[in-house]
């Protein structure tokens, strides 16, 4: 029986080369025992909680390979000090955000947001890295940057390390931080992702990798988009926006958020920096609009946008608050109009791909 297979699958003992980022653990385990590469998303998640976690996912995997993702973007404060960055938050943003809440109602939030539980600080980062190193994880990703010395040490206790770039020139640098994969990330992908276009990066990518495995993100969404990845010279896909809908992400999912992604296309997503500071591709909605409009200020940078609306976005599903609730979501959201189990996802994924593989025999003539 023939199989959806690239070397990186015997370099890191999995079945199919499909490397898969939730934020959740079900999704993660699923992933991996499903064949392909489970990736947990642990950047908004305390150390402690990080480590309980990957030791979760190792006991729902057992031995079959799992890996973990931290954004570790440069330029970050020292400490973890939310005082500190709120005397530094403009007033004229301040004064934005509270027309935002007086508009739409918003009650406040009972707790911090998933992106004021803390500050992203050199503080943290420290913290979640040690967290990493010393977790029972098969491969440690950099989302965003990836220092030298972290990847070093990851490599040092037997780790896979990974890197995601938007651009050919990023290229170099992970190449000397000793990077073993690298995923390019083009421009139709969700959350954080760059300018360039996954058809136009792929192959510049793969080209300045040299022998370096290099993995497509950013569009991939059925078997013609595997293929097409393994035509333009990489070995494998690495997906995100595919098991947003899976069955079980769902007790992750608040329910105006799966409709909308249900419900949503290609062109129902817009690349805004006002969650986070950062680019980050998410559904279009109430909030994405506020924030282009003329009257808006310019969103500030990270981790000064985090602490303006990390509250507010959390109250923002606590109260359901319908026309801003959004998700992180890339252009491949318009292929998922279900919700399905992982491991359907997954063979259906590997059996398409195979499908479009046997096909493009066709246009060979000898």
């Amino acid at each position: 029986m023939a199989k959806l297979w690239s070397p990186i699958c015997d370099q890191l003992g999995i079945e199919t080369p499909i490397f898969g980022f939730a934020h959740d653990i079900a999704t993660v385990a699923a992933i991996s025992n499903a064949g392909g590469y489970g990736v947990y998303g642990a950047t908004r998640r305390f150390p402690e909680e990080i480590t309980d976690e990957l030791a979760t996912i190792r006991g729902l995997v057992g031995d079959k390979p799992f890996g973990v993702d931290l954004v570790l973007p440069p330029g970050m404060p020292e400490h973890n000090s939310r005082e500190a960055i709120e005397l530094e938050i403009p007033e004229g943003h301040k004064a934005f955000v509270q027309k935002i809440i007086e508009q739409y109602e918003i009650p406040p939030a009972s707790g911090p947001g998933m992106r004021t539980r803390f500050i992203r600080s050199s503080e943290i980062e420290a913290n979640q890295i040690d967290a990493v190193l010393n977790s029972p994880v098969n491969m440690f990703a950099c989302g965003i940057g990836a220092p030298a010395p972290v990847v070093q040490a990851a490599k040092q206790r037997g780790m896979t390390t990974l890197a995601l770039i938007g651009s050919p020139h990023h290229v170099a640098r992970a190449i000397e931080a000793g990077v073993e994969i690298i995923v390019a990330q083009g421009y139709d992908a969700g959350a954080h992702t760059g300018p360039i276009g996954t058809y136009s990066l792929v192959p510049q990518i793969v080209e300045a990798a040299g022998d370096i495995p290099v993995l497509v993100a950013g569009g991939v969404a059925t078997g013609q988009h595997i293929a097409a990845a393994l035509a333009m010279g990489a070995q494998g896909v690495w997906m995100g926006t595919a098991w947003l809908l899976s069955e079980e992400h769902q007790a992750h999912m608040h329910p105006v958020n799966r409709q909308k992604l249900l419900e949503a296309g290609s062109a129902d997503t817009v690349i805004t920096r006002s969650e986070s500071g950062k680019t980050f591709r998410q559904i279009r909605t109430g909030w994405s609009q506020a924030w282009e409009a003329e009257s808006a200020p310019a969103p500030l940078k990270m981790p000064y946008q985090d602490v303006l609306v990390g509250d507010l976005l959390g109250a923002i599903e606590e109260h359901d608050i319908e026309p801003l609730i959004h998700s992180g979501a890339g252009q491949s959201v318009a292929y998922f109009n279900e919700i399905q189990p992982v491991a359907e996802i997954m063979n259906q994924l590997t059996r398409d791909t195979l499908k479009v593989l046997n096909a493009q025999q066709n246009f060979i003539k000898a």
